[in-house]
């Protein structure tokens, strides 16, 4: 397939639908039994308005906890991501709050985030203005602990997160990122494509890259967007300062994997690497429930999860 038409294929035009190409449904999440809320909202800035679903788990009682803002892949929504990932279950299980910026088909057909627009990788500006607001809003209405604060993504909601994280390091305690990119690995529609395609190395920013604590998934097996960008995603940040460790497991009837931790002097791991052997551009260890997903891969929600757990901006309090 030509390039640019396999990038538009999977990222959408930057526009509204053309005919014939429908925007995906926008289905309403599901109430479980004993669940919390999953409430919808919106928030407008000066770069537009996105609506946003937050789920505040049954057992919250108005203390402040942690907030997780996850960001869905390209042709995914809100409901679909949570039931994929599972993060609904785990924040009612550590009363949690989630957060869920949704993409809107006027921004992008395909309802992917712009990770590869120079417009929308900038503090202040475009995507991670609305989304570093969707944050923001959700800290000042709803009691959260501002040192625990954490965002994730998967695949062009991955690349986002990774943004946010090189944008907002003030903001965000912890980054995850699934099957994504660097922040800065593309500029545009051709480069983003190779990007995918062989892997890219981000833009330095002037001052180096700050280390915002990160967890990174991704399959081995993924010829949507190259493993190798998970490797360069954590070689902007490796030190000499850091100490590697390596384990190689196996989830019982499901994947093998290869976990690697890189840790600082003071023993806490700062970077972490699951490369999952085997999967492909899916979610590891989600549920069928929703799209992207591979059940037989180690739980990327749970994994994440305790990773953010182990890290707080420092000074907070």
């Amino acid at each position: 397939m030509e390039p640019v038409k396999r990038v538009r294929e999977w990222f959408g035009r930057v526009a509204p639908f053309a005919r014939g190409n429908p925007a995906p449904p926008i289905v309403e999440p599901e109430q479980g039994p004993a669940a919390g809320q999953f409430l919808r909202r919106s928030y407008r800035n000066a770069a537009g308005t996105r609506d946003y679903w937050l789920y505040v788990p049954s057992g919250y009682a108005g203390e402040p906890v942690p907030l997780v803002v996850m960001l869905h892949g390209c042709k995914q929504s809100p409901a679909d991501f949570a039931a994929g990932t599972r993060t609904n279950a785990h924040a009612e299980e550590l009363t949690w709050l989630v957060a869920y910026p949704e993409q809107s088909a006027t921004a992008n057909g395909s309802r992917c985030w712009n990770w590869f627009r120079p417009e929308d990788q900038q503090r202040g500006r475009g995507e991670p203005s609305l989304i570093a607001g969707i944050t923001q809003q959700v800290m000042n209405d709803i009691a959260v602990d501002p040192a625990r604060v954490y965002v994730a993504g998967l695949s062009a909601g991955g690349a986002a997160a990774a943004i946010m994280g090189a944008a907002y390091p003030d903001l965000y305690a912890a980054v995850g990122i699934h099957s994504g990119l660097a922040s800065g690995a593309a500029h545009d529609l051709p480069s983003a494509f190779a990007a995918m395609r062989r892997g890219a190395r981000p833009r330095q920013a002037t001052g180096g890259t700050a280390l915002v604590p990160t967890i990174v998934f991704h399959g081995d097996q993924d010829s949507t967007v190259n493993p190798r960008n998970a490797d360069l995603i954590l070689a902007q940040f490796e030190g000499g300062e850091l100490e590697k460790r390596v384990e190689r497991k196996q989830v019982s009837g499901g994947h093998a994997y290869t976990r690697t931790c890189y840790i600082d002097p003071a023993g806490s791991v700062l970077l972490e690497s699951w490369v999952v052997h085997g999967e492909a551009h899916a979610w590891s260890g989600g549920s069928r429930a929703g799209s992207y997903t591979d059940p037989k891969g180690p739980d990327a929600t749970r994994e994440m999860f305790r990773f953010f757990g182990d890290h707080s901006r420092p000074g907070i309090g």
